[in-house]
């Protein structure tokens, strides 16, 4: 089924809504992927060692540029961002000059052609100085006009955006809506192809547009109604993307939202009454807007897990120094155990978040390996692990970890705003897919196998007959698959031997992608086609994999260290060993937990609270929500002023 239905916009259900999002998926691996190598029971370590080191002309554009970066932002002040909840026009005037709206951005198009490593490392050290700075960059590059257009876009598009994208015209992604968010079958805008074929009419509203309130460009993913050709045959349209000059008449910037972090974000809510877009602006044919979106994702979402090493490391430091300072009991905190655990943990964690990201930016820009489960595995792995560094952080740091930094500064002390990164870094398990969301879209990648060799088995509406015929094929596959399971180089005491101190890991990651392996075969052949309903097995399938996968990138970046930094490669080795033992021990928990769980029970209460069973629970307490939680749907330029506010005029 393609992108194309008619049901969009309209009220649809499970099955049209999973058709619409598996015809977006890029559905051919020609190129190697060692994460879904590790879900198959595959663990091919020359895939990602020696670890892919950028060539010398590109890695000297990217120190080059750190240098000018950091001299450029050596006097923003990032309280005055997170206290007027918005960055000033003389810092964004000063990233302009710098090139830094076009790292990524080939230097042919006036940009820095900044790989993808070095462009994380500059958004890491923005990040840390001001997280909004990071989103506004990112959102720009990784998923706004400039990625998608140089991805898909046509020699006249590339012309015609890329240079200003570059100079600093800022840029928004707008596919989210008031009630669409991860589910795209039902998106309501509609872009509707005029009748010479000359423009679409773009209407509807579009919420969270980051950088939809300062943005000079924008990606819209509209949905085209099916329509007549001047041959006289229906092309059926589907969810399309476009480029749209933010200023064109009928754009109305509603409202800049606020949230509980990212204070600087400019994020709103953008309405489209009867925008007239060029025919020539539709990136790519209709209907395959998703297929774009989720292709530059597949990249875009480096950019979080960048940004979640620039916190990690940040952490580290503080906790490093408040745990040596603060004295208790006789000595410093961070030699009482209890403390100097959570200190383990978050100097294993960061080297582990640095490697993830470090190893999945190298094998992108390598290009010869297909990164779609890395990557993603990436964005989730990072925004839960830097989430719960920060937390550990705030425990530390105790009282003043809860104190803002406005507050403490009043008081005449240092001024760390570590409640501040807790509240910045929660988004990140939200942004560009949720956690939730992300344990699905990788466990269809990494099933894939399965579901190609199962064939009708693991579709619902299958007759038997069809099933039959699945079956036969389903038992060549697993004839040939599963007896590779059995037995493997984690089982030879002497392998890897040459990694030292490291090769007990590299044999459990081995023996434990076999093991998963095992598991997911059992689940599929337990419930095969309602096997998608069981998300929490699924879910730990996924938490699985992403811990040995981080495991295999802290072990690969030792083993560059050792030739690159061998001054620091016996101390990375620590962090590494450390940080293996904690991730084996987590693994344990969730092969533990695959089988044994109370994911019956939870489901069965879950259902009787939907329906309204428990609400004598919820007695006792006032509701101090405020409206009715409808969508107002009116276009009304009276009842909002239009919001939009170009940055650095």
């Amino acid at each position: 089924m393609s992108i194309d239905e008619t049901h969009i916009g309209q009220r649809v259900d499970e099955k049209v809504a999973r058709q619409v999002a598996e015809a977006a998926r890029e559905q051919q691996w020609d190129r190697p992927s060692f994460a879904k190598g590790l879900y198959m029971g595959t663990f091919d370590w020359e895939l990602i060692h020696p670890h892919p080191t950028p060539d010398p002309e590109a890695a000297a554009r990217g120190t080059a540029f750190m240098i000018r970066l950091r001299a450029a932002i050596k006097d923003f002040d990032p309280a005055i961002i997170e206290r007027e909840a918005r960055i000033p026009d003389e810092y964004i005037n000063a990233l302009r000059e710098v090139g830094a709206f076009g790292m990524k951005i080939p230097v042919q198009y006036g940009g820095l052609g900044l790989n993808l490593a070095d462009y994380g490392r500059a958004l890491m050290l923005l990040g840390t100085l001001s997280p909004s700075l990071g989103a506004l960059l990112s959102a720009h590059q990784s998923i706004g006009v400039p990625e998608p257009v140089k991805m898909f876009g046509t020699d006249a598009q590339k012309q015609a955006f890329l240079p200003r994208c570059a100079k600093g015209a800022i840029s928004a992604f707008l596919l989210t809506e008031n009630d669409v968010g991860s589910d795209p079958a039902r998106l309501g805008t509609t872009a509707t192809l005029s009748a010479d074929g000359s423009s679409y009419t773009i209407n509807g509203a579009k919420l969270w547009t980051t950088n939809g309130v300062v943005a000079e460009l924008l990606v819209v993913m509209a949905a085209v109604p099916a329509h007549l050709q001047v041959d006289g045959t229906t092309a059926r349209g589907g969810i399309s993307a476009f480029v749209v000059e933010a200023d064109s008449e009928g754009i109305l910037v509603e409202n800049r939202n606020v949230f509980m972090g990212l204070r600087g974000i400019e994020n709103g809510v953008t309405r489209f009454r009867d925008v007239v877009v060029p025919a020539e602006n539709r990136l790519g044919k209709e209907g395959a807007g998703l297929k774009i979106a989720l292709s530059t994702l597949n990249t875009g979402r480096l950019s979080i897990p960048a940004m979640c090493a620039g916190a990690g490391k940040w952490s580290l430091k503080i906790a490093r120094e408040w745990s040596n300072a603060r004295i208790q009991w006789g000595k410093p905190v961070g030699k009482h155990e209890a403390v100097g655990q959570k200190i383990a943990y978050i100097a294993a964690s960061t080297f582990a978040l640095e490697a993830v990201f470090e190893l999945s930016a190298s094998l992108a820009d390598a290009g010869m390996k297909d990164v779609r489960i890395e990557a993603a595995l990436a964005k989730l792995f990072s925004s839960e692990v830097s989430y719960k560094i920060a937390d550990e952080l705030l425990q530390i740091r105790g009282g003043r970890g809860y104190e803002t930094a406005a507050s403490q500064r009043a008081r005449g002390e240092r001024a760390v705003p570590v409640e501040q990164l807790l509240r910045d870094l929660r988004i990140n398990r939200i942004f560009e897919g949720s956690t939730e969301i992300m344990h699905l879209l990788i466990a269809r990648e990494a099933v894939d196998a399965h579901l190609r060799a199962a064939g009708a088995l693991a579709e619902k509406d299958s007759d038997m007959a069809a099933k039959a015929k699945a079956a036969v094929g389903a038992s060549g596959f697993y004839a040939r698959w599963l007896p590779k399971l059995a037995v493997g180089s984690g089982l030879l005491p002497n392998s890897y031997a040459q990694h030292g101190r490291l090769a007990k890991h590299l044999r459990f990651i081995e023996r434990a992608s076999r093991r998963l392996a095992r598991h997911t075969f059992a689940g599929m052949a337990t419930w095969q086609a309602s096997m998608e309903n069981h998300q929490m097995f699924l879910g730990r399938v996924v938490d699985l994999g992403a811990e040995l996968f981080a495991m295999a990138a802290c072990i690969s970046r030792v083993e560059l260290m050792r030739t690159s930094d061998p001054a620091n490669a016996t101390s990375a080795e620590l962090l590494a060993l450390a940080f293996c033992e904690q991730s084996e021990h987590r693994c344990e928990t969730l092969f533990r937990d695959l089988w044994a769980n109370s994911d019956t029970t939870d489901r069965k209460l879950s259902k009787k609270v939907l329906a309204g069973d428990f609400t004598w629970l919820e007695a006792g307490v006032l509701d101090t929500s405020e409206g009715t939680g409808e969508w107002i749907a009116q276009w009304s330029t009276e009842r909002m002023p239009d919001m939009r506010r170009p940055y650095g005029h």
